[in-house]
This record gives C-alpha cells, structure tokens and sequence, in this order.
C-alpha cells in the first residue's frame, strides 16, 4: 500500500476482500468534523475505497478501475470507536462494476448508504497497478 494514501491516512483497515464483497473499518476519531461526530466525507472515502478495490479485484491484474459516480445518504451520527464498511457486488460486468456500500457504527447501527459505479479499462503501458 502506497504509505502516502488517503486510505492510511484515515487508517483505513481491511478485514475481507474479494471482487462479490469487501469489508473495512476506520476509527472515528481523527475523521471527524467540526462538533465531533465522523465526518460525512470520511464515510464516503470508506466507501469509494471499498468498491475501487472490489471492483479492481474484478477488473483482474491487466485492467484498472477509475470511478464514474458515487452517492451517498447519510442516517445517524456516528460519535466514536469505529465504522465498518460492507461493499456488496450489484453488477460486475466486463466494462462497469457497482455495489453498495453500507456503513455501520460499533452497535450495528447503519451510519450511511453508499452506491458506487467503476468503469473498468485495460492499463496503460507502465501504469503501476495494485499488488504490482
């Protein structure tokens, strides 16, 4: 992992990942917004990193995934310990990936809702690629 990344900056930790599903968490502390509650962005980087990797895993080494769309609903404030992020395959096609991604606090209270779409295209010659 680059050590430079957003997602280790937010300490961002897997614990599960194949292209159907990928499961994170991230602690709330340090991604917080003003009145200390996590911070709605934090949860949509959650998110759009769980649904990259599901739909690079996909995609396969030669190919790379580059976002096209994401949403978000945000439906509870989460306060501290941590967030878990599930990222469910809806379509995995040859050109595009989706899922939807559901984030939870640490009493399985949903924190947000997340859909991602990923076009999937082959790598540019000497692009460096995940796991590479």
């Amino acid at each position: 992992m680059n050590p430079n990344s957003l997602m280790k900056r937010m300490e961002i930790e897997i614990l599960e990942a194949s292209p159907e599903r990928v499961v994170a968490r991230m602690p709330v502390e340090g991604n917080t917004q003003p009145y200390g509650l996590l911070h709605g962005g934090a949860s949509v980087v959650l998110a759009e990193t769980l649904g990259s990797i599901g739909s690079a895993l996909h995609a396969g080494p030669e190919r790379i995934a580059v976002g096209l769309d994401i949403n978000a609903t945000h439906h509870r404030a989460a306060r501290s310990g941590f967030v878990t992020g599930t990222a469910t395959a809806l379509s995995l096609g040859s050109t595009l990936a989706s899922y939807e991604i559901v984030v939870t606090d640490d009493h399985d209270h949903r924190v947000c809702t997340c859909r991602i779409t990923c076009l999937l295209r082959n790598a540019p010659p000497g692009a460096p690629r995940p796991g590479a």
